[in-house]
């Protein structure tokens, strides 16, 4: 009944003009830096940070917020008009929403990402009011055992998302995973897979790779195709916006990926990313048509789209509870707390108990800002697909430069990013699939530190894995997950053995 009282209370505080202003600015400038390859929610966050040194804590910290919330809904809008993931978080959101925008319904993808984003942001929002400190307490409990783990739970995902063709999927595995290993040594420091080039002792920048295994690749496609039919005529727009059957038929992947989101985005380094693709593929394992996945199918944008909006409210619970930013983003937003004279943390609830709900409030206004938004905005950007293929691939090509060079400042992302256009235009070409080389990126890092870390605290004993309940869990998940699309291949194949010869 508090809770309740505090929040009412903070709607109070955040509905003013100035606060409402920069609800709705944030939300823009949010979807416009989400929706450009290359910038992200952090970087966002951290150029427009001096834009609020003039303000207030409340309306400045909302306002923050608000280009959060937006720019993870932004990636969605070139990750489905152009094939092209704005954000990291939106990589999964390709997979449908382009081919659903190819299928002549950019609207109804929009529509359907920006709803689910809607719906999966109100309920961490709503997660995050009444229970951060429970919550809280149970993102400590995870060591490096848990985060392994989980990272076995999420790699194991690459069995289903390879289901068409298990070997090209392990292949396409295997290099994420080995691509993932170049850089300096995690725990030593020494030089590995870098054949004394400079550039590469930070490891594979992975927005590069990211931009140019979906949109430099889809630009050599294009292009291939245009020389081949001599330019193709556009296929109409006709879905432009979702219907109410369309929303009853993913209610329960909007549930499943908003608490998927949530509990994922409570743990620090997890983040967006890893929840769009775990709730993907839960999408993929209740759906009873998983076959359409990939195809342009609503719950393949909606999970994605529901599950990396709800980390932006569960990355917030170990920031505000205990002052441990659980993102790049959040990590960001400590420094915003402490340019406004405050420290996140258990202290923050006791002595600034009004400026913690409005922000709460706030962050329910960043997410109705930025829906009605794309709401509004998703007929005229569906318009993207009827821009000629000799217009629109060069503007491809402009955003896709930019968002390489942006994240170093460093032309040798430029030259990175071709070269994965290459690898992916002749992935695509012999069709092994991207997601598992996408998925095995990044997570391999995060594997690889804590399964070694988990080592050096256990002195080398690796039944630390499966002695904590946690871990066990989770390994259990990853190993059932990984074994159910061969005991349903052998099934499939005892049911055609005894399907009887036609006359």
């Amino acid at each position: 009944m508090e809770s309740l009282l505090l929040i009412l209370e903070g709607f109070k505080d955040v509905i003013t003009l100035q606060n409402l202003l920069s609800v709705f600015v944030g939300s823009a400038l949010g979807i416009a830096i989400g929706a450009l390859p290359g910038l992200n929610a952090s970087m966002g966050i951290a150029l427009l940070l001096p834009l609020t040194y003039g303000m207030s804590a409340l309306p400045a910290i909302v306002m923050l917020l608000s280009i959060y919330c937006g720019a993870i809904y932004g990636g969605s809008i070139t990750a489905i008009l152009l094939r092209t993931p704005g954000t990291t978080a939106a990589a999964c959101t390709v997979f449908d929403g382009y081919e659903m925008a190819q299928n002549g319904e950019p609207g109804r993808a929009l529509s359907m990402a920006a709803t689910a984003s809607f719906i999966g942001g109100i309920f961490s929002v709503i997660v995050l009011i009444f229970l951060s400190p429970p919550l809280a307490r149970m993102a400590l409990m995870f060591g490096p055992a848990e985060y392994f783990a989980l990272c076995f739970f999420g790699l194991s995902i690459i069995s289903s998302l390879s289901a068409e063709n298990m070997v090209k999927g392990l292949i396409s595995a295997v290099i994420g995973l080995l691509l993932g290993t170049v850089g300096l040594d995690i725990v030593t420091g020494v030089p590995r897979f870098t054949f004394d080039i400079v550039e590469l002792l930070n490891g594979i920048s992975f927005i590069p790779v990211l931009i140019g295994l979906f949109a430099v690749s889809q630009i050599f496609i294009t292009v291939e195709k245009e020389i081949k039919e001599l330019g193709g005529v556009k296929q109409a727009i006709s879905g432009l916006t979702i219907s109410l059957k369309d929303l009853v038929s993913v209610t329960g992947t909007l549930v499943r990926s908003s608490i998927i989101g949530t509990l994922v985005g409570i743990l620090p380094g997890a983040g967006a990313t890893m929840s769009s693709f775990i709730s993907y593929n839960e999408a993929r394992r209740w759906s009873k048509t998983p076959e359409k996945f990939g195809t342009g199918c609503l719950e393949g944008i909606a999970a994605p789209e529901a599950a990396n909006n709800a980390a932006t409210g569960g990355a917030m619970v170990p920031l505000l509870s205990l002052g441990i930013p659980g993102s790049e983003t959040t990590a960001v937003l400590v420094g915003a707390f402490m340019i406004q004279g405050l420290r996140p943390g258990p202290l923050l609830f006791r002595e600034n108990p009004d400026l913690v709900y409005g922000l709460f409030a706030g962050m329910v206004l960043a997410n109705i800002a930025f829906f009605v938004l794309g709401m509004l905005g998703a007929r005229l950007f569906s318009q993207v697909t009827k821009i000629p293929n000799r217009v629109l691939v060069p503007m491809i090509l402009i955003l896709a430069t930019i968002g390489s060079f942006a994240e170093n400042n460093s032309l040798s992302d430029v030259f990175l990013m071709f070269s994965f256009g290459v690898v992916g235009y002749f992935m695509r070409k012999f069709e092994f699939p991207i997601a598992p080389l996408v998925l095995a990126l990044v997570l391999g890092p995060m594997a690889e530190s804590n399964f070694r870390r988990g080592l050096i605290i256990s002195a080398g004993e690796w039944t630390t894995f499966f002695t904590r309940p946690i871990s066990l869990v989770f390994l259990a998940l990853g190993f059932a997950t990984l074994i159910m699309p061969f005991i349903r291949m052998i099934r499939d194949h005892r049911k055609t053995r005894e399907v009887p010869p036609s006359a």
